[in-house]
C-alpha cells in the first residue's frame, strides 16, 4: 500500500491522513461495534434506573413531524430510532444480502444449502419452544418470534475474540447462517408483525418499488435518485402498516452492484491520462492558473469515483453511521429496562421469559447443531474443509446471541409492558449466556481453528482455508443489478 507521504506534498496532510487511517481501523473492527453496542446497552441500564429515567423517557416521547403536503410522518423521538434510523441498518443489511448472493456465499446455492437450512433449524426450534412453553403456562404465544434471530454484529465480535480457535471456513459457515437468519428475521416481521394494511398507502409502497427497479433496469448509476425515491418509500410504508424498516431492504436491492465503468479498458485510459495530466503540469505556475491540468484531473475524478458500484458505495456512506450511531441509539432507547419497583419475582415467575430464554439458550443450539447433523449424516453435505464438528457446537451455542432483531421483535409483539420487560430481560440474560458458553466451549474443546488450521501451507502460496468471501476492496465490479 503506497504511503501517504509518497503524494501528498504538505507534513500536516500527511499525519492527518495517517490518523484517518488509524481512526478507520478502529471503525472498521466489528469488535469495537459490538463493544460500542454493548456500552450503550448497559448504559440504558444504568439511567434506567436512576433519577435521570423520567427525562429520559420526556425526551423519548418528544413528538416529531416530517413531510412536506399531504405526505407527513408524525411520530416521537422514540418511533424515530426504532423506524426511520433502524430502516438505515436494514439498508446495511439488505448491502450484506444482495453482496453475498452476487459474489459471496449465497451465489453457490449448494455451498450455502448448509448453512441456511441450519439457519432454518436455528429459528423453527426456538420458536417451537417457545410457544410450547407459554401454552403450557398459559402465556403470550404471539411473541413465538423472539428468540428466533441471532445477532450479526454481537455475534461476529464474540467469534473474533476466539481468534484463530475458529477457522476462517467457520467463520463464513456463521456469518453465511446470521445473514439466512436475517432473512428469515425480516420475512417473520414483514409477515406477522404488521399492523391492519392501509390500501392506499399499500399502493403507492408497491409504486415507489417498482420506480426503484425502473432506475435499476435504466443504468442510472448515482446513488442520489435512490436515495430520494427511498425517503419517500419509507415515509408511505410507515403510513401503509407494513413495518417501515423493510424500506431499507427493499432500496439495497435496487442499487445497481455493476460499475459504469469499463474496467477492462480502466488501465489503458488512466495510463493515458497520467501521460495528459504529466504534459499539462508546470512546476513553475501557481495550479489554479493552469484550468487543462486541473480540469483534466476533475474528470479523472469523476470517472473513478464511477469505478466503484453505487451498492458498494452506499455500504461506505452508511458503515460507520449505523455501527457507532444507529445501533448504539438502539441500543440505549430499547434496553432502558426500569426495573425499580419491579416485582422480580414475577419476572423470574414469566413464561414470556422462559420461553424467550431456553428458545435462545437450548432452541438455538438444538436447531443449529441437529439440522448439520443431520443434512452432513444424509449424505446431502459436507462440513467444510477446516470446519470439524466441536466448531459445529460452539457455532451453535453462539447462534444464541441476539440482540437487534429479537428487541425489534418484543416492541412489536408486546402491547403489555409488563410481557416485554420480560421479554428484554431474557434477550440480555440469553445473549450473555450464549455468548459465554460458546466462549467457554471453543477454549475448552478447539485447538488451533481445527482440522487443517496447523497444515504446512502449499508450496509458492499462502495457507488456504477452503473457499471464503473475498476483501471487499478486491470485489469485482462487473456484478448483476
Amino acid at each position: 500500500m503506497t504511503r501517504p507521504g509518497a503524494i501528498f506534498d504538505e507534513p500536516a496532510v500527511v499525519r492527518r491522513l495517517e490518523r484517518k487511517g488509524a481512526l478507520r481501523a478502529v471503525t472498521g473492527s466489528s469488535t469495537v461495534a459490538a463493544a460500542v453496542m454493548v456500552g450503550a446497552a448497559l448504559l440504558a441500564l444504568v439511567v434506567a434506573n436512576t433519577p435521570l429515567y423520567d427525562a429520559v423517557e420526556h425526551v423519548l416521547g418528544l413528538p416529531l413531524v416530517v413531510g412536506v403536503g399531504r405526505l407527513t410522518v408524525s411520530l416521537t423521538v422514540e418511533q424515530f430510532v426504532n423506524d426511520f434510523l433502524m430502516a438505515v441498518f436494514f439498508l446495511l443489511v439488505g448491502i450484506e444480502l444482495k453482496y453475498e448472493t452476487t459474489v459471496g456465499q449465497l451465489r453457490r446455492p449448494r455451498q450455502a444449502a448448509l448453512p441456511m437450512l441450519a439457519a432454518v433449524g436455528g429459528v423453527t426450534v426456538p420458536a417451537l419452544i417457545y410457544l410450547a412453553v407459554n401454552l403450557a403456562q398459559g402465556g403470550e404465544p404471539r411473541g413465538w418470534a423472539v428468540p428466533i434471530a441471532t445477532d450479526i454484529a454481537f455475534a461476529l465480535g464474540v467469534v473474533s475474540l476466539l481468534g484463530e480457535r475458529i477457522s476462517p471456513a467457520t467463520k463464513v459457515f456463521f456469518q453465511t447462517l446470521a445473514i439466512a437468519d436475517d432473512i428469515l428475521a425480516i420475512v417473520v416481521i414483514a409477515l406477522f408483525y404488521g399492523q391492519v394494511p392501509q390500501v392506499g398507502w399499500c399502493l403507492a409502497s408497491l409504486a415507489l418499488t417498482g420506480a426503484l427497479v425502473a432506475l435499476n433496469r435504466a443504468r442510472v448509476y448515482s446513488v442520489a435518485p435512490y436515495v430520494a425515491v427511498g425517503l419517500v418509500l419509507w415515509a408511505c410504508m410507515f403510513n401503509s402498516g407494513v413495518h417501515a424498516t423493510l424500506a431499507g431492504v427493499i432500496l439495497a436491492f435496487a442499487l445497481p452492484s455493476r460499475s459504469d465503468v469499463r474496467l477492462s479498458e480502466l488501465g489503458g485510459w488512466l495510463e493515458r491520462r497520467a501521460r495528459d495530466l504529466e504534459d499539462a503540469y508546470d512546476d513553475e505556475h501557481h495550479v489554479l492558473g493552469q484550468h487543462d491540468f486541473t480540469d483534466g484531473a476533475w474528470r479523472t475524478e469523476r470517472v473513478m469515483h464511477h469505478v466503484t458500484p453505487p451498492l458498494q458505495r452506499m455500504e461506505r456512506y452508511v458503515t460507520v453511521f449505523v455501527n457507532f450511531l444507529v445501533l448504539p441509539l438502539f441500543a440505549f432507547v430499547n434496553a432502558e429496562l426500569h426495573l425499580v419497583g419491579e416485582n422480580f419475582g414475577a419476572l423470574l415467575a414469566s413464561p414470556v421469559a422462559h420461553g424467550a430464554y431456553l428458545g435462545a439458550v437450548a432452541g438455538k443450539p438444538v436447531g443449529i447443531i441437529l439440522v448439520t447433523w443431520l443434512l452432513v449424516r444424509l449424505g446431502f453435505a459436507r462440513l467444510p474443509r477446516g470446519m470439524d464438528w466441536p466448531q459445529v457446537v460452539a457455532v451453535g451455542l453462539m447462534g444464541g446471541v441476539g440482540f437487534t432483531m429479537s428487541i425489534l421483535i418484543t416492541g412489536l409483539a408486546f402491547p403489555d409492558p409488563a410481557d416485554a420487560i420480560a421479554a428484554k430481560c431474557a434477550i440480555l440474560l440469553a445473549s450473555l449466556t450464549s455468548a459465554a458458553l460458546g466462549t467457554v466451549f471453543a477454549r475448552l474443546a478447539i485447538r488451533g481453528g481445527g482440522p487443517g488450521a496447523r497444515r504446512r501451507p502449499p508450496r509458492g502460496g499462502a495457507r488456504r482455508h477452503g473457499p471464503s468471501r473475498p476483501p471487499r476492496e478486491s470485489c469485482p465490479g462487473q456484478g448483476v443489478s
